[in-house]
């Protein structure tokens, strides 16, 4: 309760600010199927531009209270650390290949939260393909557990130009990838899967979505 609590009063608080930082422009690839509002367990998938992706998404999503992923390095920090665990940031441990940060995840979709993943493990450097191969961790979620995965695209750069986010249909990896006889493979067509259509999105926002 405590985490919603403070997710909001964070909301409410830095409103006025996201409004002059942001400038989000948001759209819909079908309104009709999902837009802004979030039910029930989902995830959302989305590629990585800057430390600042997860205001975007926050603000995009403002009605839902949002856990996600996030890299070490951010809880080692002296006040960003203890601001992100009181959001619900969930720590992700890049270097040791853990599990835990999945099965926190987990236990968190099976209670009905949003979980918030960035699969591309880090910020792309200038001269990389964009989106950068995705992590299966996103993919290995979903399966497992059978929530569907809301991906979204985000363009534009934080303080100079307003923020467009495109907000994708629902996807259901388990019959995306039912044609896979083998749990590893369907994994890799899942991952591949959640890339291809960021990136799709990302397309739509150059072109003026």
């Amino acid at each position: 309760m405590w985490i919603r609590i403070f997710n909001w009063f964070v909301k409410l608080t830095a409103w006025p600010a996201q409004r002059i930082i942001l400038r989000l422009r948001i759209s819909c690839e079908d309104p009709a199927v999902q837009k802004r509002s979030l039910r029930g367990p989902v995830i959302l998938v989305c590629n990585h531009n800057a430390v600042y992706d997860y205001a975007a998404l926050m603000f995009t999503f403002f009605g839902r209270t949002l856990r996600v992923q996030m890299a070490e390095v951010l809880f080692a920090k002296p006040v960003l650390g203890p601001f992100l665990r009181m959001l619900g940031g969930i720590r992700v441990d890049r270097e040791n290949h853990s599990l835990q940060s999945l099965r926190r995840a987990q236990s968190l979709l099976e209670k009905g939260w949003a979980v918030g993943i960035f699969p591309e493990g880090r910020i792309p450097l200038p001269d990389e393909e964009k989106p950068l191969p995705f992590r299966p961790g996103a993919a290995l979620l979903a399966l497992e557990t059978g929530v569907k995965v809301v991906p979204v695209a985000v363009r534009g750069a934080y303080f100079r130009e307003p923020i467009r986010v495109r907000i994708g249909v629902p996807m259901d990896l388990r019959a995306l990838t039912a044609g896979e006889t083998d749990s590893r493979a369907a994994v890799n067509r899942a991952t591949e899967l959640l890339r291809e259509k960021v990136a799709e999105l990302g397309k739509e926002l150059e072109h003026g979505a």
